[in-house]
């Protein structure tokens, strides 16, 4: 087979090296960087997915050769700052990746970057706070802290102090902190019959995620309510820890091991025992997927959880063609603007939520299934800020456009940034915002 036909293969991606000294190496890592940048430059099909290549674009044309030779090296990290490790450039543009010979994986030459850059010490405080999800959580767990927090984000003097000590944008709005969390209020069930599918394992465990525990539990107790509609038998995973996928984004890599070491060791033995996992964010999905294994490939538990874990309407689709969902639906949606995150696009299962949406009767669907420019802690970020919110609106326009009854996302913090944007757009919508889950469990009736 020649090498043009390899390159019409499915993408094909090579474990993450990163326990390597070549890895963190300043003069190997540059020269990757200038040869993946070069062929980048000579093709441009990403130029409008993110500003990492744009930036990347102005840095050749503006540069004395109009190549990349003429781009100074020390600017070669503006490129990768503004890289949030959404892979669709590798999942859904770029014709270059594996098994093609040039090789290209630029999110994960830029995640080398990130972790060389972060091995050197050179990271903000704010970017630690953001990414310790779990220490930010528990403390806000305590109802009075939640209430304090909440009060203090919707505060402008005191959104402004943040912006200054932290650079937190006081534009942005941030979600609230619920004064209890999800695993506190959770009312699972073992009861029901084991019904397994051809395609799927009949009982369940959810991975809560720091979103769903700590900001809006609500979407874990509908996910709770549908699987006990279902009659299918649920637990919560016994403890979880972030998933790491913010640490991922970091570059802190050996912090990703840490939090890899206190989930897989439960996650697996739940595989173990046939359970389904279901994580209800796409970036904890994503991570647990194909991140973990791509950094771990030697562990056969990071394997076996890989395996067993489900988006949600991914699980609920397969049961479906299995002949085991519930679909007597008692309650029309009317019109349903959905939104596929770009963590959920990549996860490469389809338009499992569309899809199982569609089923309701009295409830059209529009997708629009571009990047929201949200990207998990970058958009909150002061210098990104403006970045994001531009990214963001020709998905903006088409989710007022349809003018619905419902604005929705699998991912809850790109639809708060969506909703942030037709708002700033001074656009009239009295669509209400509501997660897919939710959507779900209202069309049931429960």
């Amino acid at each position: 087979m020649s090498t043009r036909e390899g390159s019409l293969e499915a993408p094909r991606r090579h474990p993450v090296a990163w326990r390597e000294a070549d890895y963190y190496d300043d003069a190997s890592l540059k020269r990757e960087l200038e040869r993946v940048f070069g062929i980048c430059h000579g093709c441009r099909r990403c130029v409008n997915l993110c500003n990492a290549f744009p930036t990347l674009f102005d840095l050749v044309d503006n540069g004395p050769t109009g190549e990349v030779d003429g781009v100074d090296k020390r600017d070669f990290m503006k490129v990768v700052d503004q890289c949030y490790l959404c892979d669709l450039c590798f999942m859904t543009k770029c014709p270059y990746v594996p098994p093609h010979e040039w090789n290209v994986d630029f999110p994960h030459l830029m995640l080398r970057a990130k972790a060389a850059k972060f091995r050197k010490g050179d990271v903000r405080l704010r970017d630690r706070i953001l990414t310790s999800t779990d220490a930010l959580g528990k403390l806000a767990a305590i109802p009075v802290v939640a209430q304090t927090v909440n009060a203090a984000n919707r505060n402008p003097a005191l959104r402004t102090a943040l912006q200054s000590m932290l650079g937190v944008d006081k534009r942005r709005e941030l979600p609230p902190y619920a004064p209890r969390r999800f695993r506190s209020t959770a009312a699972t069930s073992e009861e029901g019959e084991v019904r397994d599918g051809e395609r799927t394992p009949g009982k369940v465990a959810i991975f809560a995620t720091c979103y769903i525990n700590y900001n809006e539990p609500g979407i874990g107790h509908d996910l709770v309510a549908i699987l006990a509609h279902n009659a299918i038998p649920t637990v919560l995973a016994p403890q979880e820890a972030c998933c790491g996928m913010p640490r991922l984004e970091l570059g802190d890599l050996e912090g990703v091991e840490r939090l890899k070491d206190l989930n897989i060791p439960v996650l697996a033995e739940l595989a173990h025992a046939g359970y389904a996992i279901l994580a209800a964010i796409p970036s904890c999905a994503l991570m647990f997927k194909q991140e973990l294994p791509l950094l771990f490939p030697e562990d056969a538990d990071v394997r076996l959880v890989a395996d067993a874990i489900f988006d949600p309407f991914e699980y609920f689709a397969l049961r479906y063609r299995d002949g085991l969902l519930n679909t007597d639906f008692k309650a029309p949606l009317g019109k349903v603007a959905y939104h596929i995150p770009c963590h959920g696009r990549v996860q490469n299962i389809g338009q499992k939520t569309r899809e199982l949406l569609e089923l309701i009767p009295g409830t059209e669907v529009t997708t629009i299934e571009r990047c929201s420019g949200h990207d998990g802690t970058w958009g909150v970020k002061q210098e990104y800020f403006e970045q994001s919110m531009r990214i963001g609106r020709p998905v903006f326009r088409q989710m007022a456009q349809v003018v619905a009854d419902y604005i929705s996302s699998d991912c809850p913090i790109a639809a708060r940034h969506i909703m942030q944007g037709i708002r700033d757009a001074g656009t009239e919508s009295n669509a209400e915002k509501a997660h897919p889950l939710t959507l779900l469990r209202r069309a049931y009736g429960l």
